[in-house]
């Protein structure tokens, strides 16, 4: 909306007023050395406890030339419309990172569930194998039971065996 009439000039008074002067530079010169009096030469020749060489001057800052507010503006907004543009883009982008790792790790899971389901199966499946061999162990351990029974049979009749030749041998012994 445009100003008109005492709006304007309102305006064009703000906008041309003068701006003070805000910056002030110093400076350091050294001094003049087209001295021509003894006692300024023989004072520059004593050593002296000044150590920074020079005198401070103040110069007056310049006014600068009057920008035209329309084009500042209109540059800020350029550039805040890129910062803003740059900062979207970089969230978008950080979304979308977050999304890809979403998907990766959800893929990841599903990897691992196939994975656990096939486990289970085959645990399931050597389960149902022990259990159809069951009785077959059962018979192999009755077995063994009875392996050891005969052997220790077979070790008492191989002592009772060692004694009667024993015996025999001391019979004929005494029979000679």
């Amino acid at each position: 909306m445009a100003a008109t009439g005492d709006e304007a000039a309102a305006m064009e008074s703000i906008s041309k007023a003068p701006v003070p002067p805000t910056d002030l530079t110093l400076t350091l010169t050294a001094e003049p050395e087209h001295k021509t009096d003894a006692t300024e030469n023989q004072k520059a020749k004593r050593p002296s406890n000044n150590n920074d060489g020079g005198v401070e001057t103040a110069e007056e800052a310049t006014e600068p030339a009057e920008p035209d507010i329309n084009e500042l503006c209109r540059d800020m907004f350029d550039k805040m419309s890129v910062f803003l543009q740059g900062e979207l883009t970089a969230t978008c982008e950080d979304y979308k990172l977050l999304e890809n790792m979403n998907k990766l790790t959800s893929l990841k899971y599903m990897e691992m569930k196939d994975i656990s389901i096939n486990i289970s199966r085959n645990l399931q499946d050597l389960n149902q194998k022990y259990a159809s061999l069951q009785p077959y162990l059962d018979q192999i351990n009755q077995i063994e039971e009875q392996v050891t029974a005969l052997e220790q049979a077979a070790y008492k009749l191989d002592t009772y065996s060692k004694k009667l030749e024993f015996f025999h041998w001391n019979l004929d012994f005494c029979r000679k």
